[in-house]
């Protein structure tokens, strides 16, 4: 039974710099960079007949390219911090994209997200930290000067229920912009 959930990978050049930024956090574990991604909508747990209405639904949508800005750094978990990440300007395509996938899960069974969306990259797991450490170490990140990108695809991914996320695996890709009509 796959656990699905749709991204906007990142990038070569911006995985470099969210790399250089690791470190210094006590009890963090470190996100692997090859699996920094923007999730969209958590499918989660499906059978393979779901799996295959998941694609179905997933390659009717078409947007243009997204332009994705990284703007700088936050947590989850104000009392108790979980995460550390990387935030993404919700730029009014990334988030027509984002409702665009959740009308279609929605049309095809699937429950509503919950959660109300946050683009973000996570980059680590920080269960062992405090919450005046994390704020510590995001008070002395500065600014973060990343260039902004434009994605042409989001992608369709699947885990494995792991210990601090990943590895990940592209299953799908789906085209944006005039790749998607062609």
């Amino acid at each position: 039974m796959p656990r699905l959930f749709t991204a906007l990978t990142v990038p070569d050049e911006a995985r470099m710099w969210l790399t250089a930024v690791r470190g210094g956090l006590r009890s963090a574990r470190w996100i692997e960079p090859e699996n920094y991604h923007i999730t969209l909508r958590f499918i989660g747990d499906v059978d393979e007949p779901t799996a295959d209405e998941v694609h179905h639904a997933l390659s009717r949508i078409e947007r243009p390219p997204v332009t994705v800005t990284l703007n700088g750094y936050g947590s989850f978990g104000s009392k108790r911090p979980h995460s550390v990440f990387v935030r993404v300007e919700p730029s009014p395509q990334l988030l027509d994209l984002q409702a665009a996938q959740e009308r279609a899960l929605q049309r095809i069974g699937l429950p509503a997200e919950a959660r109300k969306f946050t683009p973000h990259v996570t980059i680590a797991r920080v269960k062992g930290s405090t919450a005046k450490e994390v704020a510590g170490w995001l008070s002395m990140r500065g600014d973060l000067q990343v260039a902004p990108y434009t994605a042409g695809e989001f992608v369709l991914m699947s885990s494995r229920d792991s210990y601090g996320g990943g590895p990940y695996v592209v299953e799908e890709r789906y085209p944006l912009g005039l790749a998607a009509a062609a």
